[in-house]
């Protein structure tokens, strides 16, 4: 079915299309019966007449979406809770929020160029030619998360390495001295898993502690009880694991169960983002928090910052925001 067009309704109320862009768009000046109004009004209203995206920029003079591009990640818990997050506090403020799976084929421009977005947020680093044509249009261009420079301007970073440091600090704290690294398998989110893993090492090797001993760990049990034998017959062995996420950590809670071990008793598990179902899990999943709400207002708050020209006041750093949460698993 086709889009219906001001014509169709210019034809249905038996006006010109002027006079219904005029009606519509509440032009002022415009001398216009009243019943002459109500007659477009309600032939818009019946054929289901919607003005497009471009077409209220133009009347308004700026849009009020924020176009948020996300690089091809799977779209767990953390993003998703983000995201909600994230597109609560823009309408708080008269914005809405349009997300945007980068993935091969359509280029960048082709979508901004049509919903005419008001700023742009990037968990993607954007192209030099991106970033200035929407300079250039009039869009803001408010940053891309990039763990590995987060000092630039605009950039939003949640430290992946604190992370890692978190978890393996608590490890051993709690008196493990040997200690695992289960990496999620899925090639999208290799960064992640490599950032965090750099901080699990960096925090090994500052305590004097062996370097984790990694196994990769895909969402099946086969994987998950493989990994637990690797590191119960490693030499010393492993007796506690660092996980990448919470589902990664309830894969290796199951397969200890399988084995017959238990955590913490054998192997200790801690995992990143408290997902709900962390604590309803056999034993409830220590996990690392990342504020993910916190985080939703702090971005919303610097979008409209940048929106009206302003900088946002200082916070402190994401990765500040952290938060471990202790429960039986370790």
């Amino acid at each position: 079915m086709r889009n219906v067009t001001s014509a169709d309704v210019a034809r249905d109320s038996g006006v010109s299309r002027t006079t219904v862009s005029y009606v519509l768009n509440d032009t002022p000046g415009a001398v216009i019966s009243e019943e002459t109004r109500a007659r477009v009004r309600a032939s818009a209203e019946r054929l289901g007449y919607t003005p497009s995206a471009a077409a209220r920029t133009l009347r308004r003079g700026r849009s009020d979406l924020v176009l948020y591009v996300l690089p091809d990640w799977p779209l767990g818990p953390a993003v998703d809770t983000l995201l909600d997050h994230l597109a609560g506090e823009l309408a708080e403020r008269g914005l809405s929020l349009l997300v945007h799976h980068l993935r091969a084929g359509r280029p960048l421009s082709d979508l901004w160029r049509t919903v005419i977005p008001r700023a742009v947020v990037g968990f993607t680093a954007f192209s030099p030619e991106d970033r200035e044509a929407m300079r250039r249009a009039g869009i803001q261009v408010l940053g891309n998360l990039d763990d590995a420079d987060p000092g630039v301007e605009g950039t939003f970073s949640t430290s992946q390495r604190s992370i890692g440091r978190l978890q393996a600090r608590h490890l051993h704290r709690t008196g493990h001295d040997v200690i695992g690294y289960a990496a999620a398998t899925d090639s999208r989110v290799r960064q992640f898993v490599e950032l965090r893993l750099d901080g699990v090492r960096a925090e090994c090797a500052e305590a004097g502690h062996p370097a984790p001993v990694v196994q990769p760990v895909d969402l099946t049990l086969d994987s998950a009880v493989s990994a637990v034998r690797a590191w119960r017959e490693h030499a010393p062995p492993v007796t506690a694991v660092a996980a990448y996420n919470d589902e990664v950590a309830i894969a290796l809670l199951a397969g200890l169960r399988a084995e017959g071990l238990t955590a913490p008793g054998d192997v200790a598990v801690v995992g990143v983002d408290d997902v709900p179902a962390a604590q309803f899990t056999v034993p409830p999943l220590t996990t690392v928090s990342q504020s993910l709400d916190e985080q939703a207002r702090r971005l919303a708050a610097t979008v409209v910052a940048g929106l009206e020209g302003e900088t946002a006041t200082p916070s402190p750093a994401l990765g500040e925001t952290l938060e471990l949460v202790v429960r039986e698993s370790a």
